[in-house]
């Protein structure tokens, strides 16, 4: 993956620890047995994530593996109260999942632009000897400490937020045709493997908008992570449609075997790819020769694929206005 495009984390995140409460006495003029005077401890601030629409990485994270929010001021005289610990603001990306990284308990699902969660919670401010004057105990000695705030090691994932997401073999010419819906620009070379991160797209047809997710491009055993599957197959979950891009001139290759192996490890990843909308586009039908050949690739995938069928040529533009629509309908039917 490149070098700046991290999907998955671990840090440890403290909260502050909450302030004492204080032990002080009236001390005026003219009352030499002043009553208890001590102030409570402020409260610890917390560790807060929140959703920034501005960031598509987690890459900062790895020059900050420790997050830890201010310690609440202690209390002091006259009933005056500790300051409460600045809360610890932490920015991550739309689509940021967040995990106990010791048990696994899922803690939240970072969306929605704004989303926030308390990952970590400050500790409670002990209580100043003021609180703890009785009728019998006029002058109390006795206050409470801060409580410790929350520590843990958590876990973040990023699983990019998208309409649709194009799946397919290395080479299959989906950043090809991320480019040709849409306004990405992701990188495109004759050579397997050059997406190595997830690209996103929107797609604009009149007043329709989707978003269109190209995943780096799958192999076999992908869904038992060989080749970086897993960290590639999550970035399809939130999806509600897929769209495998099948080559129909590549060399050596057939079509319909890659196709089957690719759905194969999709649905083999987890029980939500079951539920999504399948669409399948035959790519590159400007290099098919002879022609006859690509009827008969058309037919044999129509056959097994049991869902709707698109010819395109990425590169020349065939077929892929036609295709938009198909998207645009599954998405929003």
């Amino acid at each position: 993956m490149s070098s700046r495009f991290i999907d998955r984390v671990i840090v440890q995140v403290k909260a502050g620890d909450g302030g004492d409460g204080c032990v002080a006495f009236r001390r005026e003029k003219y009352v030499p047995r002043g009553g208890p005077a001590g102030g409570d401890g402020g409260d610890g601030g917390s560790v807060i994530l929140k959703v920034d629409p501005g960031m598509n990485t987690l890459y900062d994270f790895r020059f900050r593996p420790y997050l830890r929010a201010k310690n609440g001021r202690n209390g002091q005289g006259d009933m005056k109260a500790g300051k409460k610990g600045d809360d610890l603001i932490v920015k991550v990306p739309p689509g940021t999942t967040v995990r106990d990284a010791d048990t696994g308990e899922l803690l939240a699902d970072l969306v929605e632009v704004g989303a926030e969660a308390v990952v970590a919670r400050g500790g409670r401010g002990g209580r100043g000897n003021a609180r703890f004057a009785t009728p019998s105990d006029r002058a109390p000695r006795k206050y409470e400490e801060g409580s410790p705030g929350e520590e843990r090691r958590i876990e973040l994932e990023l699983r990019s937020i998208a309409d649709v997401g194009l799946v397919g073999f290395p080479n299959a010419g989906k950043s090809t045709l991320l480019r040709a819906i849409s306004n990405a620009v992701p990188e495109v070379a004759p050579y397997p493997f050059t997406t190595l991160t997830p690209h996103l797209g929107v797609v604009e047809k009149g007043l329709e908008k989707i978003v269109v997710a190209d995943i780096p491009g799958l192999i076999e055993g992908a869904s038992e992570g060989r080749g970086l599957g897993h960290e590639f197959l999550r970035h399809i979950e939130r999806t509600s449609v897929l769209l495998y891009v099948v080559d129909a001139a590549g060399i050596g290759s057939d079509p319909v075997s890659d196709f089957l192996t690719v759905r194969r490890e999709v649905m083999a990843y987890s029980e939500t790819m079951k539920e999504k909308k399948n669409l399948l586009a035959i790519n590159k039908i400007d290099l098919v020769e002879p022609k006859e050949r690509l009827a008969e690739i058309e037919d044999s995938l129509r056959s097994v694929a049991k869902m709707p069928v698109y010819l395109i040529s990425a590169l020349t533009g065939d077929g892929i206005g036609e295709l938009i629509d198909g998207l645009i309908q599954a998405v929003k039917g």
